[in-house]
C-alpha cells in the first residue's frame, strides 16, 4: 500500500472522459489527489513545475494516467518527453485512451509506458475498467519525486 502521498496527474482533453474517471476512482476508494490537466503541455508544465504550476509541491509521488490524443503536445510526445528525462523516467505512466491501434500499443511499451489501457466505447464497461485501475492504483508503490533519477 502506499504509504507516501500520492498525486494521480489526469491527461485528458474530454471533459466527460475526465469526470468519470474521477469519479469511479474515488467509487474504488482511491483518495488520493487528481490533477486534471487538458492537453499536454499543461501535462509538461505540471511535472516541470512550470506555468500555473511553478509553486506545486514538490517530494510527493507522482502518477500520470495519460490519454494519447490531446491539443497542443499529444500523449506520445509527453510520453517520449518525460522517458527521455533522466529525471523523470521513473515517473509511472499508465495509457488510458480510445486508441487501441497495435502498433501505438506496441509504440506506447517501447516509449516506456507501464500500462496501457484502451478505454471502452460503451458506458458501463468504461466505468469498469476505470474501477479496476483504481484497484490496481491501491496496491501500486510508487517512489516520490525526488528519488525518480534514472
Amino acid at each position: 500500500m502506499q504509504t507516501e502521498p500520492m498525486a494521480i496527474v489526469l491527461a485528458e482533453d474530454d471533459e466527460g472522459h475526465a469526470l468519470l474517471v474521477k469519479r469511479n476512482l474515488a467509487r474504488a476508494n482511491i483518495a488520493n489527489q487528481i490533477v486534471h490537466v487538458t492537453d499536454g503541455q499543461e501535462a509538461l508544465d505540471y511535472f516541470y513545475r512550470a506555468g500555473r504550476y511553478t509553486n506545486r509541491p514538490i517530494g510527493i509521488s507522482l502518477l500520470l494516467v495519460l490519454d494519447i490524443n490531446m491539443p497542443r503536445i499529444d500523449g506520445i510526445e509527453v510520453l517520449a518527453r518525460l522517458k527521455g528525462d533522466p529525471a523523470k523516467c521513473r515517473i509511472p505512466i499508465i495509457m488510458l485512451t480510445t486508441t487501441d491501434d497495435p502498433r501505438e500499443i506496441e509504440r506506447c511499451y517501447d516509449l516506456g509506458c507501464g500500462v496501457y489501457v484502451t478505454k471502452p466505447v460503451e458506458y458501463e464497461a468504461f466505468v469498469e475498467a476505470v474501477q479496476r485501475l483504481g484497484l490496481f492504483l491501491q496496491v501500486v508503490q510508487i517512489p516520490a519525486e525526488s528519488d525518480t533519477k534514472c
